[in-house]
């Protein structure tokens, strides 16, 4: 072998070399882009929640000073603030504002869950029938029984999931596709639509308006007992979520890859179900079948992050900004009349669904 070939092939692999530090450079900056990105990302929805927090405490028809809330929350610390301030602030407006943040990001979590599962932008809870089941059984449990308060909340939440579970053995064929799925769900939403019109038709106008009044998606009187139940099952259901939600991002690439990867595809799918599905119940149980929240919170997400991947933390922060800040805008934005936070999701998430459905056929996507 003469020395010109070895030197040949010495250099050819000094250059291979380098090419693979470059671009082991190149995907370590771009990863340490997406990180920077992330956490920018996160700690700017993070202050948002927290401005809509702050304002909702503060602003309202009896104004509350800043230091006075600070002294409600912190009374131990900052001293002891007037009865009306404590009142206002403890008994009347912390429990609904937790309410929403807690019942947005539980809805934004479940949407992103949905959506990354069944590999379809406009997967969500409200559109495969889950909050219907919600809404049908709140409705018997208002018209037929005569219940109110939290007792049709617990009602909503056994509707919601009894309705997860026929719509899973119904569109059980040897596992479970996203397509058929959602197909069997919107079905189940249909008739269980026609059964609450049915029962709101032929009910007393009063009774009527009161199941109208929860069906819309509204926060107003929420208290205590609905933030300390919402919170409570938070605490189980989120742990709950981390553990599986691991594997989500190989489950995004095929029932195929998954399992060629040891991936236990029909189990994960399972768990990662059922968790959606008990975060959207206990969401509608607390607030009401509150429209596009579920929807719409993932995408935003994503587009925030430049990404397509589950953004599970980002879409519950979304959904916990869309949450507060419609509920805030509706009582603020008219002097004299008080809107159901879900009229105001509906007015920012009708157009933003068409303009997903336009998109994607303009796209070509089967989605």
């Amino acid at each position: 072998m003469s020395g010109d070939t070895v030197t040949g092939r010495a250099a050819a692999a000094e250059r291979e070399m380098a090419c693979r530090e470059a671009a082991r450079r190149t995907v370590a900056v771009a990863r340490r882009r997406v990180k920077r990105r992330t956490y920018a990302v996160i700690a700017a929805l993070v202050l948002a929640v927290l401005g809509a927090f702050v304002a909702a405490l503060v602003l309202g028809e009896f104004g509350v000073p800043l230091l006075e809330v600070m002294r409600s929350l912190a009374r131990p610390l900052l001293g002891r603030a007037s009865w009306e301030s404590e009142f206002f602030v403890l008994d009347v407006r912390l429990p609904r504002v937790l309410t929403a943040v807690l019942s947005g990001a539980a809805f934004g979590l479940s949407g992103a869950l949905f959506q990354s599962l069944i590999r379809n932008p406009l997967a969500s809870p409200d559109v495969i029938g889950i909050t219907s089941g919600a809404s049908a059984a709140a409705v018997v449990c208002v018209l037929l029984l005569g219940l109110d308060g939290m007792a049709v909340s617990f009602g909503a939440l056994a509707g919601a999931l009894v309705t997860a579970a026929l719509i899973y053995l119904l569109a059980w064929r040897r596992g479970v596709s996203g397509h058929r799925l959602v197909l069997v769900g919107i079905g189940i939403a249909a008739v269980l639509s026609s059964l609450i019109s049915y029962l709101m038709t032929t009910t007393q106008i009063s009774d009527a308006q009161r199941a109208l009044e929860w069906l819309t998606g509204s926060l107003d009187g929420c208290g205590w007992p609905h933030a300390g139940t919402l919170a409570l099952c938070l605490v189980l259901l989120l742990p709950a979520t981390a553990l599986p939600a691991r594997s989500l991002r190989v489950l995004q690439f095929g029932d195929d890859t998954a399992a060629g990867l040891g991936v236990r595809v029909e189990y994960r799918r399972l768990v990662l179900l059922a968790v959606a599905v008990a975060l959207a119940a206990v969401a509608t149980a607390a607030a009401g079948p509150v429209p596009f929240v579920a929807l719409v919170s993932a995408p935003i997400a994503r587009g925030l992050l430049r990404g397509r991947g589950p953004a599970l933390t980002a879409a519950a922060l979304v959904g916990a900004v869309l949450m507060s800040a419609s509920d805030f805008i509706g009582q603020h934005l008219f002097d004299s009349t008080e809107l159901p936070v879900g009229v105001v999701t509906g007015v920012v998430g009708a157009p933003y669904l068409l303009l997903m459905v336009t998109t994607t056929n303009r796209s070509g996507g089967s989605g």
